[in-house]
């Protein structure tokens, strides 16, 4: 019954997008649209501004995986930036606080056995304080200092782009960095600190530490708890970028070099800790500390026809690898386009299709394939795991925005069932993202 309403519904999501498209083309307007209504914000003229979201991320297996599954994921997002100039006059001062409540389930974990979720909003299924942290602007806003509780992953290798995608191998962070490192992940904060300064005309540096703490990351956490008991050291991202944006800007662009210092402990990905293959003998796996990755982004608008409208094509990438460490993944990239405006009438709709490539480390293979054969399989397994998605994202009013997928999985690798004997089928499946704004629904 679960698989059938929730395809049924991502078969919905595809039709409401060909009549949504459909009527775009007949009603398109020959006029400017009228200005848009004030979003609901009820305490903004007392330096409060109010955040109140919902994101669901359905999908369903059509082929391949373990089997024919379905399953669905949501998040209830209430946040609020307090302006402290205007409520006690500090100037370039603000309070960020949110708390997300997550819930749902994994079709990766479900039905896929893959490493990598194609629900980006699942994780930390629980409600969660996500966000308490002091910002502080100095020197005409060129600097910008913040701390308190957070997460790496809304900081750092983080592009609006990328979440036009419903995947987890782009959409919030390239997945690279969270298989192969302890940056802190959204919701599950910890204690942070982050600089970012304008050093040179459109050149940032941008530097921050991070908590690595594994009483984050358990299902009982919900992030009110302070303690640094049971901290392992932290993890240090760095950026160092250059940007062409604004709106004098015709074609805006970003071009990011970055990487990460951890210094967290972090589990072995093969062996135990006394010197066997861990998935075999059952034993804990052998801890260390310490390891590095490097990774250069891009995103760059390729056209844009009318510079007073945001129509127009954009192009992005990744790739990251690893410096030290024993890592489950020694490399990865992505690359990606993105169309914004498509039917006529349809100037804030997208389409997109990105594909990502997971390359396994020769200790992640060595795991696998003792697990497989130690099952009776034989030793043939793939190396790379090719993660596509081709999405749209239709707008519906200013507050509502649906994003039908499709997405497919080419080799996908065993972590989520390591004792199978053969390989996990190549995978179809049809994904439906949407995302409500309840200020904006709310305008006046």
């Amino acid at each position: 019954m679960r698989f059938a309403l929730l395809k049924g519904a991502c078969y919905a999501g595809v039709a409401a997008l060909t009549l949504s498209s459909a009527m775009a083309q007949e009603t398109a307007p020959e006029d400017q649209p009228a200005e848009a209504a004030k979003p609901w914000q009820p305490l903004a003229d007392d330096g409060v501004t109010l955040a109140l979201s919902y994101t669901g991320e359905a999908g369903t297996i059509v082929s391949g995986g373990l089997r024919r599954d379905a399953a669905y994921a949501g998040q209830i997002y209430v946040g609020a930036d307090l302006d402290m100039d205007r409520i006690v006059g500090i100037g370039g001062g603000t309070i960020h606080a949110a708390i997300t409540n997550r819930h749902g389930d994994s079709l990766s974990a479900l039905a896929l056995g893959n490493n990598t979720s194609v629900q980006e909003i699942w994780g930390t299924q629980n409600t969660h304080l996500a966000i308490l942290t002091w910002e502080q602007k100095l020197f005409n806003d060129r600097l910008m200092i913040e701390a308190g509780r957070s997460q790496a992953n809304i900081h750092f290798l983080n592009s609006p782009i990328y979440c036009n995608f419903q995947g987890n191998s782009g959409c919030g962070n390239p997945t690279f960095v969270f298989k192969n490192s302890n940056f802190t992940y959204f919701p599950a904060s910890s204690w942070m600190i982050r600089a970012k300064a304008e050093v040179l005309p459109h050149v940032t540096v941008h530097v921050g530490a991070y908590e690595v703490n594994p009483d984050r990351k358990r299902a009982s956490d919900h992030g009110f708890n302070f303690s640094t008991k049971n901290a392992t050291g932290v993890i240090v991202p760095w950026e160092l970028g250059y940007a062409r944006e604004g709106k004098d800007v015709r074609l805006p662009g970003h071009y990011i070099l970055g990487g990460w210092f951890d210094r967290g402990d972090y589990a072995d990905p093969l062996r135990d800790d006394q010197g066997g293959i861990a998935i075999l003998t059952g034993r804990d796996p052998a801890m260390h500390n310490g390891r590095s990755g490097i990774y250069f982004r891009f995103d760059q608008r390729l056209t844009r026809p009318d510079p007073h409208s945001e129509r127009g094509l954009s192009v992005f990438g990744v790739a990251m690898t690893n410096l030290s460490g024993r890592v489950e993944e020694s490399r990865f990239f992505d690359m990606g386009v993105v169309q914004t405006g498509t039917f006529a009438g349809r100037d804030a709709d997208t389409i997109g299709f990105m594909i990502s490539d997971q390359r396994f480390s020769d200790l992640a293979m060595e795991r696998m394939r003792a697990a497989r054969v130690s099952a009776g399989g034989n030793a043939d397994i793939h190396r790379h795991q090719y993660m596509m998605e081709l999405a749209y994202g239709a707008q519906l009013g200013p507050a509502v925005r649906i994003s039908p997928n499709v997405q497919y999985i080419l080799h996908p690798d065993q972590t989520g069932a390591p004792f199978r004997t053969t390989d996990i089928k190549n995978a179809l499946i049809l994904g439906f993202k949407f995302t409500i704004d309840a200020p904006t629904l709310l305008a006046r």
